[in-house]
């Protein structure tokens, strides 16, 4: 069972979340792996953390990751594989709202 490397990645953050990556839209990180690369933004934008773990250091179940077009919920979770040059991408899942009255 071979370790793997740690490979730059792009974390590609959202509009909702750049407040707190300082503007950043895209964020080059090591990591092996999809959770790695979370961790590693955790550590750089340390303001970022509350709104990616829960209290027990679990990501929050409405933050959705993806590799290409898979999302990690449905292919590995955070123990995905990520190689040289992938782009992650951060996706808080937006709910809420009201019907419009007219």
């Amino acid at each position: 069972n071979r370790e793997r490397k740690a490979m730059a990645a792009t974390l590609l953050i959202p509009t909702a979340l750049r407040a707190f990556t300082e503007g950043q839209g895209k964020v080059s990180l090591e990591g092996s792996t999809v959770g790695q690369l979370v961790a590693a933004l955790a550590t750089r934008y340390p303001d970022i953390q509350q709104h990616l773990y829960d209290d027990t250091g679990e990501l929050r179940t409405f933050i959705n990751l993806y590799v290409g077009d898979t999302n990690i919920k449905h292919s590995g979770g955070l123990a995905t594989p990520i190689n040289p040059g992938d782009e992650v991408l951060l996706v808080p899942a937006i709910a809420g709202g009201t019907e419009a009255t007219v």
